[in-house]
């Protein structure tokens, strides 16, 4: 009779920025530690009971006593993530329920096999299926981003704003997000040419709820991304 042993997963760290996400974070964060127990989540200044909730799921819990930004929020995520005994994977993970655990599962299986330092979710990484979730204001948005980074161009990238990313302690031990809000993205794939970091991407299911789309998919947003593609023009 065959077992399925299932993979140890103590060397990995999910990374959860969160603002005001009280909603729903309690059942993304218990969801994920199913598979993964070391997650930490940063409050990041919210105005609600996010903190209780993360909290209550059995995260680790790093409070920001204001909005700094989801960059700001990566980046004391992963401060605080490399600093565990064992740690070796990372992986930045929304908290609003958009981003999939079994994706997650798939890319720290590449990692550890690949010659590759940081593999990048995708959205457009395989033909557009039936049912394919990504709005359409949002696909012209992403693409219109890629057309405008030389450098993500360069690398083969075709979605730097998936924030779902996984990458290893060479690449933990050497990020430096200096940019608080969106912009980090692009700072992301600046970082990724100038360390020489070995990149790959996968394609990953984006699944956009209700809530997910009130919090992060408006126009306002949309406009947001592009001014963020402007200034990736700028970075090397």
């Amino acid at each position: 009779m065959d077992v399925t042993i299932s993979p140890d997963f103590s060397d990995t760290w999910l990374i959860v920025p969160c603002y005001n996400e009280a909603t729903v974070i309690r059942e993304v964060l218990s969801h994920a530690r199913e598979t993964f127990p070391n997650i930490v989540a940063v409050n990041d200044g919210s105005a609600d009971h996010s903190a209780q909730e993360i909290h209550t799921a059995g995260a680790h819990l790093v409070n920001h006593p204001v909005n700094l930004g989801q960059g700001a929020s990566i980046q004391t995520g992963v401060e605080y993530a490399r600093s565990q005994p064992g740690a070796q994977y990372f992986v930045t993970f929304d908290a609003d329920g958009q981003h999939q655990v079994k994706d997650v599962v798939r890319m720290i299986a590449r990692l550890r096999e690949e010659p590759v330092d940081i593999i990048v979710g995708t959205r457009f990484g395989r033909p557009r299926a039936e049912g394919d979730q990504v709005p359409w204001i949002k696909r012209v948005v992403l693409k219109t981003v890629v057309l405008l980074s030389p450098t993500t161009r360069k690398l083969g990238l075709t979605d730097a704003h998936n924030g779902l990313r996984v990458f290893n302690k060479k690449v933990a031990d050497e990020m430096n997000i200096r940019m608080n809000g969106m912009s980090h993205a692009s700072e992301l794939v600046s970082m990724i040419a100038e360390q020489k970091w070995r990149v790959a991407e996968e394609p990953v299911d984006i699944l956009y709820t209700e809530y997910s789309m009130s919090k992060g998919q408006s126009l306002i947003n949309g406009v947001n991304i592009l001014a963020d593609g402007l200034l990736a023009r700028r970075l090397p």
